[in-house]
């Protein structure tokens, strides 16, 4: 992957040590920002319909096509590692053994690409995705996610039929993933449990921990982007809504969750120690300060320690962990294509409980060796971003890191942290573009 395709020839790349994949003839406008904006913005309105995050493979496919007009696409060289796994995970499709099984690899396969396309995609839009408009974009994001997490404390029990189950046939809405979609609910709560447990804020995903991995996850960027709008009015209304987003946030009951801001609230502290930066040690102090009040107010202790009474989850986790190992060593190379049910009777699916151990069953131990890979090196190569933006992205894939251990991070975990790659491993010679005159700033910034 040393050289870049141009009218049928292939030569070199010519600087910043990344690759070229492809290079045309024409010269064309700068990739438009509006294809990324439509999937976070208006996600709200993909998840009433029905499709949800599946509507960003629609959106993928669009940029693509935009990259393709586009005239060149440049990849650091590291995305070969992730390149060579999607490669792997093709090739896995010689496991699966059911035609619903084929159904859940053929979705998972087309979101895996649509996370490439969107890091190809934002890595080449250097002019108009600058690092400040992807961060307003995932802010507002996260504003949506913080709404739908108020939603499901408010009312826990709303429910919405969506357009996309009323036309779907009944043979692809009796699938368990696609009948969960078409059933828009905001909370993970089940009265008829044999041991019930608080209702839990999910919304705008399928599950409590997809809500706690997105918010873990998209933190650190609103932090970011706070520092970069520090002298604009926004800033003032903005800082108010992080300590009101630890309501729904620690409702949610997310041990996981939990575990990833500590973790990122801990590597940025040391960042900011090794760096002498006292400002940010102050102002990380202070987030702690309010995060400690906020967990002192609300009734998270007493929940969760009831939860963890009446639920058995840690050992069934653990339990569920060390059969997809063992079974695993049972086909290597390739794995299972895809989850299957457990040998434990009423235990969640072998490949269901951590992004690691899905890719491990369904696509063996090269391809969890390589999928992990990849957010290492990208970990590794963003490390000595030092600026706002930079340090959020670093910190971002190592939470991500750490989570797919135990979070099923498809989609929205994995997506935010291929921005977060896509942003933080630009050349260095790419620096924020100057405001343009003829353009108004409000058109150009979030």
């Amino acid at each position: 992957m040393r050289s870049l395709r141009t009218e049928g020839r292939w030569r070199r790349a010519p600087r910043w040590g990344d690759i070229s994949v492809w290079q045309g003839s024409a010269t064309t406008p700068d990739l438009p920002r509006w294809p990324l904006t439509a999937m976070f913005v208006l996600f709200p309105i993909w998840w009433l319909l029905g499709p949800g995050e599946a509507m960003w493979i629609a959106l993928a496919a669009v940029m693509l096509l935009l990259l393709l007009r586009h005239g060149e696409i440049r990849a650091p060289r590291g995305l070969g590692i992730w390149l060579l796994f999607l490669l792997w995970m093709g090739c896995s499709v010689i496991g699966i053994d059911s035609g619903g099984r084929l159904l859940g690899f053929v979705y998972r396969a087309l979101l895996y690409v649509t996370v490439t396309v969107v890091f190809l995609y934002v890595y080449n839009a250097r002019a108009t995705l600058t690092a400040r408009y992807v961060l307003g974009v995932l802010t507002v994001f996260w504003l949506i996610v913080v709404a739908g997490g108020y939603l499901g404390v408010f009312w826990p029990l709303f429910s919405i039929d969506t357009p996309l189950g009323m036309v779907l046939p009944s043979s692809l809405s009796s699938n368990d993933l696609i009948r969960e979609m078409v059933v828009r609910r905001v909370t993970q709560y089940s009265p008829d449990a044999w041991a019930p447990i608080d209702p839990r804020p999910s919304a705008p995903f399928l599950y409590t921990n997809g809500w706690g991995n997105a918010y873990s996850a998209l933190s650190p960027m609103v932090v970011a982007y706070l520092v970069m709008v520090r002298r604009e009015r926004r800033f003032w209304w903005l800082l108010p809504l992080i300590p009101l987003s630890f309501v729904p946030a620690f409702l949610t009951l997310n041990r996981g969750m939990f575990l990833g801001l500590a973790l990122a609230l801990a590597y940025v502290l040391l960042r900011s120690v090794l760096s002498g930066n006292v400002r940010a040690i102050a102002a990380l102090a202070g987030l702690s300060l309010v995060a400690a009040g906020a967990w002192a107010a609300l009734p998270v202790a007493d929940r969760l320690d009831h939860r963890v009474e009446v639920s058995s989850s840690t050992e069934d986790r653990a339990d569920l962990y060390v059969e997809a190992f063992t079974r695993t060593l049972e086909q290597p190379v390739f794995g299972y294509g895809a989850p299957r049910p457990s040998e434990t009777p009423g235990a969640p699916s072998v490949g269901t409980q951590g992004q690691f151990w899905m890719v491990m069953f369904s696509h063996g131990f090269p391809g969890a060796a390589l999928f992990m890979g990849w957010l290492a090196w990208a970990f590794f190569r963003s490390v000595r971003e030092r600026d706002p933006a930079g340090l959020a992205c670093n910190t971002v894939i190592l939470v991500t890191l750490v989570e797919s251990l135990y979070y099923g991070i498809m989609t929205t975990g994995l997506m935010v942290a291929m921005l977060a790659a896509a942003v933080a491993l630009r050349p260095t010679e790419d620096a924020e573009p100057a405001p343009l005159k003829s353009q108004p700033s409000r058109v150009r910034q979030i």
